[in-house]
């Protein structure tokens, strides 16, 4: 099957075009566009893809098992409700509700700085979002490259943070991003909390990267809570600087594929509620961070 593939910024991330994968998927396809997106970066938007949401899972597990899947907690209880009621394998993001007033998904999902699900001892791999609705302007989401944020820091400051651990806590974002009675008081019995490197390691290509996140990381393990804010502020300005970041401005039907073990993300909710947006993720489990 032929397509293009070229660069969405220098250095960082890759846009297919030409390929429809709603005709089907086969182990040599899935293997290419995986070395693909491994080669970008961990970024990777294939454009035009009208797909079912049973084609978005079997497409997604070519990547690994699923939140979701048999025998795995979906998620977090709080987000329980924006999981699509036929497929636990998707969680969807929308600003629509429908015909009984019922959210179709999460309005103002991701508005944050984070990695998804970094607060699990296993967190995501890849996230898998399929653009079915989006606005003709705006809800942009922006990401941020925190392996090329790494090798730009000073050799005294990757040797600082080297050993460095911290502790990811979904009560972070569920106590500033989501408000009761969405919040369910379970989340913050510290079933969604753990502990991560600062720095990790990922297995298949042996590049490091930064591992922290506002949405979820509480603090640094080992300081005082004014040296633990000290740093993680400072990590996040630096990883957060214009020339780690590429901008996605979404079309329909876009298929954006990202790894949240070198990337951080924010979702830019600037259209009206009037503006439909509907989306359709499946999230990959990964390995425990190294």
């Amino acid at each position: 099957m032929a397509f293009n593939v070229k660069a969405l910024a220098p250095g960082f991330g890759a846009e297919v075009s030409g390929l429809e994968l709603r005709e089907g998927m086969d182990d040599g396809l899935a293997q290419t566009l995986i070395s693909i997106w491994r080669d970008a970066g961990g970024l990777m938007v294939i454009h035009d893809q009208q797909l079912s949401s049973e084609q978005h899972i079997s497409l997604s597990r070519y990547f690994g098992p699923l939140f979701g899947d048999l025998g795995e907690q979906p998620l977090q209880d709080t987000v329980s409700q924006y999981i699509h009621p036929d497929y636990p394998e998707i969680y969807r993001v929308s600003n629509q509700v429908d015909n009984n007033g019922q959210p179709r998904g999460r309005k103002g999902a991701g508005t944050y700085w984070h990695s998804d699900v970094s607060f699990r001892e296993y967190p995501a791999q890849a996230s898998i979002l399929l653009g079915k609705q989006v606005p003709e302007t705006g809800g942009d989401t922006i990401f941020a490259d925190q392996a090329r944020a790494y090798e730009a820091l000073s050799d005294a400051m990757k040797k600082l943070i080297a050993p460095l651990y911290a502790w990811h806590d979904f009560e972070i974002a569920a106590r500033t991003q989501y408000a009761k009675p969405v919040v369910v008081e379970d989340d913050m019995s510290g079933t969604n909390r753990a502990r991560h490197p600062v720095v990790r390691t990922k297995l298949e290509t042996g590049r490091k990267s930064i591992y922290v996140n506002p949405g979820f990381t509480s603090h640094i393990e080992g300081m005082h809570a004014e040296e633990s804010n000290a740093l993680l502020d400072y990590m996040q300005k630096h990883c957060t600087q214009p020339q780690f970041l590429y901008r996605h401005r979404w079309r329909k039907d876009d298929l954006v594929v990202w790894d949240n073990r070198s990337l951080m993300h924010y979702a830019v909710m600037d259209y009206p509620d009037d503006a439909p947006r509907y989306m359709e993720r499946c999230t990959v489990i990964g390995e425990r961070p190294q």
